[in-house]
């Protein structure tokens, strides 16, 4: 029984016996699960490769069945931790070592940087961020690798066992078919200025949105400024500390800086935390005091530390339930790609929402004031608008789908005659969902009657 799978769909346990076969590699590389999934780890035969861009063997054919029991060339635990966790991300440390990526170049550039022109910072930006188009692996503009390796895995349970379908929890409340929420990191004084204006935006379009706020040396958060927001219906968090890019850079001294974000997450009453530049390592987690995460990006190519999670789907990294961000952010729309436009944007929404995953959005007061960028925010939440009424996207709060999440991971289907039903925490806001095959994939069905049980 793999507990992976099990916490993804939240179907019967006895539906799944999964195992890994014998003779697993001591040492981990790239390889495929079939053509659409790529994997880092150990793995049963065949060579692993060093780097996603090269030639990478197709593990699949090891797969073997028996009696019910799904033996993969491969521990699912594993393979799926270290995509989620950018084990894989060694491949990108040697350029990150460079002149460019040292931590010396980024201590001079964070010091100087408020001194330093727009355009100048945006050249520099550019120059570090150049070839990201040519990286391999995840995979632009949104990587799915740890989604689609657990439809796999389950279709081949499916096959195993000769059933036509397996019933889940279905991902979403009330049968949702995906999920939005938009969240602002507040980096300079004029944006915390323009904050009052921004929820006026959000809130033409009934659109409540999170604000992560930078509690040392940016600007002054007293004189009821947070108080502004909880007022309001909209969420704050915390936004690192200081952002001065330096907050992973050593363990000892970010233990000291954890200590001090908690207390001001006390203080702020704050549940959640996004670290500035989306710099972050989850091994370092235990440190932080919150109940979920926004710093991790599914594919982050445009970031200055590159990797992602390759899924767009919440994830617990031990107690802390990581939200990642499944989108573009405006500044690298902007001004990295110079796109003022939502097609981008658009584009990776359907996508996500083909996948039934988040779509999690960081914008920034910032940059939202010039008229231009304005104008494109006004777009985007127009077309968020349309498909909350049209597709029925829930848009709702980072809190809120922290809430939801953990009490999915609390819910259990258990069989009442020849039907299903759901018992847990929040389980009558919860709906059953049939994993079914079409050809060799997943195809979803769900049951909109609610079928709970409460405990």
């Amino acid at each position: 029984m793999d507990r992976t799978l099990l916490d993804y769909f939240r179907c019967p346990k006895e539906f799944v016996d999964v195992g890994v076969g014998s003779g697993l590699s001591t040492e981990s590389g790239f390889f495929r699960f079939g053509q659409e999934v790529m994997c880092y780890g150990q793995s049963v035969g065949g060579a692993r490769a060093t780097h996603a861009d090269q030639r990478l063997t197709d593990k699949s054919t090891d797969t073997r069945i028996k009696s019910g029991r799904v033996e993969l060339p491969f521990d699912l635990t594993e393979i799926v931790d270290n995509l989620r966790c950018e084990r894989y991300a060694s491949q990108f440390r040697p350029r990150l070592a460079g002149v460019s990526g040292s931590n010396v170049a980024k201590q001079i550039y964070y010091f100087t940087r408020p001194f330093l022109p727009v355009v100048l910072r945006r050249y520099f930006q550019r120059v570090y961020l150049r070839g990201w188009e040519k990286i391999a692996f995840p995979e632009w503009p949104v990587d799915f690798s740890v989604d689609t390796l657990m439809e796999r895995v389950l279709a081949l349970v499916m096959l195993s066992q000769g059933r036509e379908r397996i019933p889940f929890i279905w991902f979403w409340p009330n049968g949702a078919p995906s999920c939005a929420i938009m969240t602002h990191d507040v980096e300079d004084a004029e944006g915390r200025n323009f904050c009052n204006s921004l929820m006026n935006l959000d809130d033409q379009f009934s659109i409540k949105s999170a604000f992560q706020i930078v509690p040392e040396a940016r600007y002054e958060t007293q004189n009821g400024f947070l108080h502004s927001f909880h007022a309001r219906g909209f969420e704050v968090n915390i936004h690192d500390l200081n952002h001065d890019g330096s907050l992973f850079r050593e363990k000892e001294e970010f233990c000291r800086r954890a200590a001090e974000i908690n207390r001001y997450a006390k203080d702020f009453g704050a549940k959640g935390f996004r670290s500035g530049a989306m710099y972050r390592n989850q091994d370092w987690y235990d440190a932080l005091d919150f109940s979920y995460d926004m710093s991790i990006p599914t594919v982050a190519h445009l970031e200055p530390q590159r990797g992602g999670c390759c899924t767009v789907m919440p994830y617990f990294i031990g107690k802390i339930l990581e939200l990642p961000l499944t989108t573009i952010q405006d500044y690298s729309l902007f001004h990295i790609l110079g796109d003022y436009s939502i097609n981008l944007w658009k584009q990776q929404i359907e996508l996500i929402m083909k996948r039934k995953g988040l779509v999690s959005f960081i914008t920034h007061p910032d940059y939202l004031i010039e008229k231009r960028a304005q104008s494109v925010y006004l777009d985007l939440l127009t077309h968020l608008s349309r498909l909350r009424a049209e597709k029925k996207l829930w848009i709702t709060l980072p809190a809120e789908v922290n809430r939801w999440w953990r009490s999915r991971s609390q819910m259990s289907l258990v069989q009442d005659g020849d039907q299903w039903r759901i018992e847990g925490p929040d389980s009558e806001r919860a709906r059953i969902a049939y994993a079914s095959l079409q050809g060799d994939r997943v195809a979803y069905s769900l049951d909109l009657q609610p079928r709970s049980s409460l405990q």
